[in-house]
């Protein structure tokens, strides 16, 4: 199954928000932003579904936590930046790299023990 952020998980507790944490959160209809890693979409569901992006616009991951997971889903018409946190890195690309994913397709970024993010 899939599962959200630990944190998310611990701070939910025994509140109606536990099914959510544990199962993870939907963001659907989202639109890329900017041009860099500091204007991008700042994501903060674990399931996102990008439904505009325009030329050269992306999104930010949050900050990764040891097996978090993160979807991406770029219905958008153009190719869409995936951008990791300040600092951080997604798979072997420099840190605050962009990671592409093409028109109509998916990722799934897996948080890393070590911080960062890998493409799965």
């Amino acid at each position: 199954g899939d599962m959200a952020f630990t944190s998310r998980i611990m701070g939910a507790g025994n509140s109606p928000f536990a099914a959510v944490a544990i199962n993870g959160d939907l963001a659907d209809n989202l639109t890329a932003t900017g041009t860099t890693q500091t204007d991008a979409l700042g994501l903060t569901s674990v399931f996102n579904i990008v439904g505009t992006t325009a030329a050269s616009t992306g999104v930010r991951l949050m900050t990764s936590e040891p097996a978090g997971e993160v979807v991406v889903k770029n219905l958008g018409a153009n190719t869409l930046n995936v951008y990791p946190s300040t600092g951080q890195a997604i798979n072997a690309l420099a840190a605050n790299a962009a990671f592409t994913i093409a028109a109509g397709a998916s990722a799934v970024f897996l948080g890393r023990a070590s911080g960062g993010w890998v493409n799965v």
